[in-house]
């Protein structure tokens, strides 16, 4: 086996793998330990076990769940020993800490795997969640809520900018409500306003209220993304990723009510429900629920990481020399993409900065989300990663690409929005009967109207991939737009390619557009 303290010095990015043995289920994570603090995952593994299952009632960890976890460490043992790891650490949380046998399972572990496992305290535990937090969210000038949710514990923290300001661990786990006030559909009645009632307490009694509103509560944990898995599918997003979901409270009640009156097996139907969630589902939405109205926050948004990546990163900056980690540069990570799809990357880099430009004078004049501008961005950076495909037809293959890239730094809907605006930098303009845009709001597929005809102008304007053109100023009005062209030589083929992509803008805005060079006479579009 891999020691799991040390690291082997090699030329080759080390290999690192974390274990998190909680009250529902393991999980192992596999990476290759990259600079700066990041790494790349290389597998992915998970094992519902059920520690936790009998905590409630016994204060045990039943033989079932103890046999049913050592099968497991033994298959992760076997997938981190063929990945060549060279180090790594195994936790545990809840179950293994307040069960009464907890410190056998640990021996029994040790003596038939001879895999040291660290029970870790609920701190440590908040601690680990909240870096992994801090390295993938911006959280400067920001007051935020952070609760990952376990089987059988709950960890909140508060936090202003990246500092904590307190940690509460709690009693409340999925799998503890699941045992003490069932999860099947005795929760259509009275159990479920006796669980509401008993949560309240648990929050009242071991939290304080924050002394500032805050911005957003951030959730971890399987509850989270199983949240996120069921509301993403209920609106045909199955093929998008979970990460960064943003869920409102009133959503989430109507979905509690609408499961808890399920039976088992209609749970275990419901799209984007893992079936071994179907018992502990309702328990977990309500621990979100009450969480929400105790904090008086309204909104959520989900986070996919966790305590194996907050303790992969800690592993790393032990490797590193103490390097602190770095929070996602976005651009840097969509280049990095591009660079892998072999993208032009002086030309992507020109059409973002003419967008830029475009964006600037154009979102003024029409009043423009200026948010919008990021995505915008994206999409210029991205719109040729389809050539990795294919020449022909590759804005239909960057659409695909960026769908599944899983670039971090946006949420599901934006992702998908630069999608479908990298789709049409070129090509058939938008029409409402293409699939990849029925499945947008009214709202999101104007959003990808206004941004792709500004794309498709700022794409012209380097039509020549010679990088001539300096600069781009938006004059006139509303109706009668005038784009003025700076560039130390007459840019003949940009203006001239410029002019053919203007359409969809004419379209878009209801407006004239007339495009010229400094100082050279003026040439409608």
């Amino acid at each position: 086996m891999p020691d799991q303290q040390t690291y082997l010095a090699s030329d080759i990015a080390p290999r690192l793998a974390a274990i998190d043995i909680g009250s529902n289920s393991i999980r192992l994570v596999v990476a290759e330990a990259e600079s700066g603090g990041r790494y790349r995952i290389l597998d992915e593994e998970r094992e519902s076990t059920r520690l936790g299952r009998s905590l409630a009632t016994t204060g045990t960890i039943d033989e079932e769940s103890i046999e049913s976890s050592l099968a497991a460490l033994r298959r992760f043992q076997a997938i981190i020993a063929g990945l060549g790891v060279e180090s790594y650490r195994a936790i545990a949380t809840c179950a293994v800490r307040e069960a009464n046998n907890g410190k056998e399972f640990c021996s029994r572990v040790k003596q038939l795997l001879d895999m040291d496992v660290e029970v870790i305290s609920s701190q440590k535990e908040a601690h680990l969640a909240f870096h992994s937090v801090r390295r993938r969210f911006d959280l400067k000038g920001k007051n935020t809520l952070l609760a990952d949710i376990g089987g059988g514990s709950t960890e909140i923290v508060l936090a202003s900018d990246e500092l904590i300001e307190a940690i509460y661990a709690t009693s409340l786990g999925a799998v503890r409500l699941g045992e003490k006030f069932g999860g099947g559909q005795s929760l259509a009645g009275d159990d479920f306003d006796r669980m509401q009632k008993w949560i309240d307490r648990r929050l009242k009694k071991a939290t304080e209220k924050p002394a500032v509103p805050l911005h957003l509560l951030i959730g971890s944990g399987g509850t989270f993304t199983t949240l996120a898995g069921i509301v993403m599918a209920s609106k045909g997003q199955s093929r998008l990723p979970v990460a960064g979901c943003q869920v409102a409270r009133a959503e989430l009640r109507h979905l509690i009510d609408r499961l808890r009156k399920m039976s088992l097996k209609q749970r275990r139907d419901v799209a984007g429900l893992n079936p071994d969630r179907a018992d502990i589902i309702v328990p977990g939405l309500a621990i979100i629920d009450r969480i929400m109205r105790h904090f008086h926050v309204n909104l959520l948004q989900v986070h996919s990481y966790g305590v194996r990546d907050g303790l992969l990163l800690s592993m790393i900056e032990q490797i590193q020399g103490g390097v602190k980690t770095e929070l996602v540069d976005v651009t840097a990570q969509i280049e990095r993409f591009a660079t892998a799809c072999n993208v032009e990357i002086e030309h992507s880099r020109q059409v973002a900065r003419l967008c830029a430009e475009l964006f600037e004078g154009i979102y003024k004049l029409y009043e423009l989300d200026p948010e919008d501008g990021r995505l915008l961005d994206a999409a210029a950076r991205l719109q040729d990663v389809g050539y990795l495909i294919n020449y022909e037809k590759h804005h239909k293959h960057s659409y695909h690409l960026i769908l599944h890239s899983q670039i971090e730094g946006f949420l599901p809907e934006e992702l998908e929005i630069i999608a479908n605006v990298a789709r049409y930098h070129r090509g058939t303009e938008p029409k409402k009967k293409h699939e990849n845009l029925r499945r947008l709001s009214d709202t999101n597929c104007q959003r990808v109207l206004v941004l792709a005809a500004i794309l498709r102008l700022a794409g012209g304007l380097d039509r020549s991939h010679n990088q001539t053109v300096r600069s781009v100023e938006v004059r006139g009005a509303k109706k009668q737009v005038e784009l003025v062209v700076s560039a130390d030589e007459y840019p003949e083929v940009d203006l001239w390619a410029a002019r053919r992509r203007a359409g969809l803008f004419e379209k878009v805005f209801d407006a004239e557009v007339t495009i010229r060079w400094e100082g050279a006479a003026s040439a409608k579009a």
